[in-house]
């Protein structure tokens, strides 16, 4: 079963999909191999009015980390069912609201990993050797050649912050060279290598040489390092933020790299970021020599890029597809294998009592089989796949979404 057609597309008509921000040419090109699809690519990340005006007839948008996806954005895009988050967070999406209009969102959680991985260590290492400092120097014209504050890593400390699939790359790349790595995370986690969890927060600040945060944005998560956590860091520890730029609070950062508590930092996220490379940069940061900045750039590798197009695009086409929604951050996990010879209908629907029951009776009184069905809910919303033979006629998906449970249906070609 390979489908281009949903409920919400004229008969013969190629789904629209809109890709935005640079995404890797991979992608655009997963979609032109794997069915008729009409792409459109672009640069920049348009702000919220020149979006909306971008969407109409879209299906399908690709997006990665600067393009806000508001619930107004949603509102002004009906035939919209998927956002793909060319990246490994979907903050930039209004997940609530595409989840009440039955929008999936996928997003690439794996794919980048090591490449974030592979800078964190790096800045570690800058860091206790004040490297970016020294080059700095010398492009001044300063032959600075000297090894106080200078340090190697080995049997340093580095703790953690969110063991997810950052983290443990972290650690495992830390311990090659040399490194104690203790960790922290809300949730018991199985160490990899040699790893320890601490029992909270307060003990990996206390025990480490350099705290390295990988969390997500989170209500939990926003300011965690602020005045007190920086406090109670070790003197002469380096503080790195690689993952969100909510966590941190800049002006305390500042303080204590002022005040010499802390020798050093490195960051890669910033609570206000360019939306281009046209845009300037601002930050109380800035100008203070033993502090590496790097612009969201954790990611960004040719590796990483093209295993992010890679993935978020193979998922999305097996959504439009088949609707398999597997790895989608804001819908039930439903799939089901293609069963030839029949019709498949996708129903997305306020999980109440009855709602299978009374779609399967549409479909019966139609006098029409159910081959198969699988089906799962999620925090209030529930997910049907069906296949039915090839009889069954295509009205039953306005009587489906009749139904006052009814968020979206979908009909899709054997």
């Amino acid at each position: 079963m390979r489908s281009r057609l949903s409920t919400e597309s004229s008969a013969g008509e190629a789904s629209a999909i809109l890709l935005l921000e640079n995404i890797h040419p991979v992608a655009a090109e997963s979609f032109r191999a794997g069915g008729d699809f009409r792409v459109e690519t672009t640069a920049g990340s348009p702000r919220e009015d020149e979006l909306v005006g971008m969407l109409g007839g879209v299906q399908v948008l690709g997006i990665r980390s600067k393009t806000r996806i508001t619930d107004r954005v949603l509102e002004a895009a009906p035939q919209l069912i998927a956002v793909g988050c060319f990246c490994i967070g979907t903050d930039q999406v209004d997940i609530e609201a595409a989840t009440r209009r039955g929008v999936a969102v996928f997003n690439a959680p794996f794919s980048n990993t090591r490449s974030v991985a592979e800078l964190t260590i790096a800045e570690v290492v800058m860091l206790a050797r004040r490297a970016a400092q020294r080059s700095m120097e010398l492009h001044l014209g300063r032959w600075q050649k000297s090894a106080a504050g200078c340090m190697e890593v080995r049997r340093k400390t580095i703790g953690i912050v969110g063991y997810g699939h950052i983290g443990p790359q972290v650690g495992l790349l830390g311990e090659a060279l040399g490194m104690k790595v203790v960790f922290h995370d809300i949730v018991r986690k199985l160490a990899l290598g040699n790893a320890r969890q601490v029992a909270n927060l307060d003990e990996l600040l206390e025990l480490s040489d350099f705290v390295t945060m990988h969390v997500p944005d989170t209500v939990l998560t926003r300011g965690m390092m602020g005045r007190e956590q920086l406090a109670r860091m070790r003197p002469g520890s380096y503080l790195l933020n690689l993952s969100r730029g909510s966590v941190v609070d800049i002006v305390a950062l500042c303080e204590a790299l002022r005040n010499g508590h802390l020798a050093g930092a490195a960051l890669d996220v910033f609570p206000e970021e360019p939306n281009s490379s046209r845009d300037p940069f601002q930050s109380d940061l800035c100008g203070l020599d033993n502090v590496i900045l790097t612009p969201h750039i954790g990611g960004s590798t040719e590796e990483a890029q093209r295993n992010i197009g890679l993935e978020v695009s193979g998922a999305l086409l097996d959504y439009v597809q088949t609707g398999s929604s597997t790895g989608c951050a804001n819908l039930p996990e439903v799939q089901m294998p293609e069963i030839a010879d029949s019709l498949r209908v996708l129903n997305i629907h306020k999980d109440v009592p009855g709602v299978l029951s009374r779609v399967n009776g549409l479909v019966a009184g139609m006098g029409v089989n159910i081959k198969a069905q699988s089906y799962h809910t999620r925090e209030g919303i529930g997910y049907l796949i069906m296949d039915a033979e090839r009889t069954l006629s295509r009205a039953i998906a306005g009587e489906i979404a009749a139904l006052e449970s009814n968020i979206r249906t979908r009909i899709l070609n054997g």
